[in-house]
Order: structure tokens, then C-alpha cells, then sequence
């Protein structure tokens, strides 16, 4: 059954893939051209050895070495800059590939320990990579933590960083906290005119979101609409759909909803799609067709439980 969600946003598996090579792409070739400066402008030695070494299994992505090393230097150094930045660094990207919701929240708080204790430095206000990469685990640890993602990514794109996927991010975190305007607004800068496919399909759902937050039926069914016109994934379709069906509801187009809903069903069957059904034949004192609507819906999947409460289960 396809569900939609408000956080993560919808495709957040696309959205954890773009980040990572957006992370790679970005700290890999920008923010450690800073680290390999400041190392070469420290005396050599045994700490310069293994900051060698870090730097080497960096690159070679080998960030569980990256983390463990850093971890350790850390118990002796505690506020070196270097240690702290590719801790910090490392347990982010160990983070969005992490399985498990609790190591990855572990790696999370990691990673936001070590870049807050960077910033404490009166060189890092002039960095924007450290507040990037911080605003966005803040962002990746839930929606009780997105007044912390907005701050320190604004402030990342304050200070000059303007990596690309910044709009998106302040946009999805926008949302959580209900500033659905400003999350339209942002949102709309990372959608490219002509873009499609999943990041397309992804950004439109979410600006449609945005739009019903602040029920501007009209604008959400505009966005809707043409994520279901273009779009080439089977999820994507259904979920814009679904929505797409809530608007209309909100609109007063029971009819139109209850065609959208029934094109769901044509095609794969659908929990909420049966019971919305339901809810439409209910309104309209169709007690026979509401609860067939709601036992498919029971059949789709047995532990939704509107359509269990609707059939006393």
C-alpha cells in the first residue's frame, strides 16, 4: 500500500541517494581541499602522520576507518579542528547509509556534537560547509529538530555556500514547521522548469503539500496534476493521486474525487483509496457500497485501521 507522508518527504530513498552524492560531491571536493591545507600547514610529526592517513582513507571512502580514528584522537584532542570536521563529516555520511533508525540517529548526534564544537572557533563563522552539513543531519533527525535545519542552513547560504540542494532542504523543513509559504517559496527555486523524473516528482508533491497546508486547493491541484501528467513512477503517480483526491474533497468535488480514487483502483488495490471510497458512499447515505468499500480496503491491507474502525474490528 502506498502511503503519503509529510517527513520524510515523498521519495526520501531518492532523496537520501541525491544527498549522498550531493555530500560527496560537495565536502568531497570543496571542504577538504580546506582540510589538506590546514594540514599541510602543520609541523610533521606523528599527529601528522595520522592525519595523513585519515585523509587517505577518506578518500577512499572508508569512513568507518575515517570515524574510528577521528574518534579516538578526539579523547586526546578534544577541540582539534581537523579531527573534529572529518568526525563530523564522517558520521553524517555513515548516517543516510545506515539501515537502522537508531544508528543512524547514533551517528547523527556524532556528527552534530563535533560540527557545534567547530563552531565555537571564531575562524568557522566564515565557513558555510560546516553549517551545510550541520542543517542537514538537524534535518535528517526528524521534524522536532527543523527550526535547527532552517537556522544552519540559511545560515550555511548567509555565508556564501550555495549548494544546490539547500532550497529543497529549507523547503521540506519549512514545511514541518507549518511555514508553508516560505516552504513554497523555496521549493519552487529547486524546481527546475524543465526538469523531470524522481526529483521532479518529488518537488511537486511537496510544493503541492506546501499549497494545502495553507489550502490553496487551486494551486495544490495545479502541482498534482502535473506530477501525475509527467511522471513515470508507478508511487509517485498514486500518492499524487491520493492527495489529489483529498483536495478535491476540500473543494467540493466529491464526484471528481471519487473518480480519482476509482482510476487508483483500476490500477493496484489501494487501502486508502477503498476507504475514501467508502467515506464518499457514506456521505451520500450509500451504506452497501461504503462498507464493500471499506472491507477492499481490509483485504488491501488488514492492519489499516480507518477501515477497521469503520467495520467495528
Amino acid at each position: 500500500m502506498a502511503k503519503s507522508r509529510i517527513w520524510p518527504v515523498i521519495g526520501a530513498g531518492a532523496l537520501k541517494r541525491r544527498g549522498v552524492q550531493g555530500f560527496l560531491y560537495a565536502v568531497g571536493l570543496l571542504a577538504f581541499v580546506v582540510l589538506v591545507l590546514f594540514f599541510i600547514s602543520k609541523k610533521n610529526g606523528e599527529a601528522g602522520i595520522k592525519k595523513r592517513e585519515v585523509l587517505r582513507n577518506w578518500e577512499n571512502g572508508s569512513y568507518n576507518e575515517v570515524f574510528d580514528q577521528s574518534s579516538l584522537a578526539l579523547k586526546n584532542k578534544p577541540l582539534d579542528s581537523f579531527f573534529l570536521t572529518v568526525n563530523g563529516f564522517a558520521s553524517y555520511q555513515l548516517a543516510i547509509s545506515q539501515i537502522n533508525q537508531k544508528d543512524t540517529l547514533s551517528y547523527l548526534d556524532s556528527s552534530i556534537w563535533s560540527l557545534r564544537k567547530i563552531l565555537l572557533e571564531k575562524n568557522a563563522d566564515r565557513d558555510g560547509r560546516i553549517r551545510y552539513v550541520l542543517g542537514k543531519a538537524y534535518y535528517e533527525k526528524g521534524p522536532e529538530y527543523a527550526d535547527l535545519a532552517i537556522r544552519y542552513l540559511e545560515e550555511a547560504g548567509n555565508a556564501g555556500y550555495g549548494a544546490k540542494d539547500i532550497p529543497e532542504y529549507l523547503g521540506l523543513a519549512y514545511h514541518a514547521v507549518r511555514e508553508y509559504r516560505k516552504s513554497v517559496e523555496t521549493l519552487s527555486r529547486a524546481l527546475d522548469p524543465g526538469q523531470s523524473g524522481t526529483d521532479s516528482d518529488r518537488l511537486l508533491l511537496a510544493i503541492a503539500r506546501s499549497y494545502i497546508g495553507l489550502e490553496d486547493w487551486d494551486n495544490a491541484k495545479a502541482y498534482l496534476t502535473r506530477c501525475i501528467e509527467q511522471t513515470l513512477d508507478g508511487g509517485a503517480g498514486i500518492n499524487a493521486r491520493l492527495l489529489l483526491g483529498k483536495v478535491l474533497l476540500n473543494s467540493g468535488d466529491a464526484a471528481g474525487a471519487e473518480s480519482v480514487y476509482t482510476e487508483v483502483l483500476e490500477d493496484t488495490e489501494n487501502a486508502e483509496a477503498a476507504y475514501e471510497l467508502g467515506e464518499i458512499y457514506a456521505a451520500q447515505g450509500d451504506t452497501i457500497r461504503a462498507r464493500a468499500a471499506w472491507r477492499r480496503a481490509y483485504r488491501a491491507d488488514n492492519n489499516y485501521r480507518p477501515a477497521r474502525v469503520r467495520l467495528n474490528m
